[in-house]
């Protein structure tokens, strides 16, 4: 299975050469699967955090009982999952969710990484797009990923999402 190990900047934007960002001073974390039952839980209680605690979503919104379906992707560092996402598959189309990076870990290319990471799952997987929600206030970031926008904005969970999409090549 295929996983991303990034360098990247402690206080600056990496200079990206296909999928390995280097600098001078780096903190490395490395995306993929989780491997065990103690990283999905790391993940989950991420997830928890962010989405329960931080933007005040219900945990009966959060937890959709989807999870063992899916396939969990992480960014762990030191030791530690610092970022996560869900992948569920239905035939040719993979489904993204559940995007939570901690606080200590933001703003440093992490999102992105997982983003492409689940690219290449879906590719995998024999996949021809993806599919997510996102929050309108993160559309920058799945739009600079290749997601177009389709519909219009509504509320979920509380906070504005447009859903989003990507066809793969």
């Amino acid at each position: 299975m295929p996983f991303l190990l990034l360098q990247l900047p402690a206080d600056c934007p990496p200079q990206r050469s296909g999928k390995l960002f280097t600098v001078s001073t780096t903190l490395s974390y490395e995306v993929r699967r989780t491997r065990d039952q103690r990283e999905l839980a790391a993940a989950l209680r991420l997830r928890h955090d962010v989405f329960c605690v931080e933007q005040g979503v219900p945990e009966r919104e959060e937890v959709d009982g989807r999870d063992h379906e899916g396939i969990h992707l992480v960014a762990v560092e030191g030791g530690e999952v610092v970022a996560t996402c869900r992948l569920v598959i239905v035939g040719r189309t993979g489904q993204f969710s559940r995007l939570a990076v901690a606080r200590s870990a933001r703003r440093r290319g992490i999102a992105t990484a997982l983003l492409e990471a689940a690219d290449a799952e879906v590719r995998a997987a024999g996949g021809r797009r993806l599919v997510l929600h996102a929050q309108t206030y993160a559309r920058s970031l799945y739009e600079q990923a290749g997601y177009v926008p389709r519909g219009r904005p509504f509320r979920e969970a509380g906070i504005e999402h447009v859903a989003m999409e990507k066809e793969l090549s």
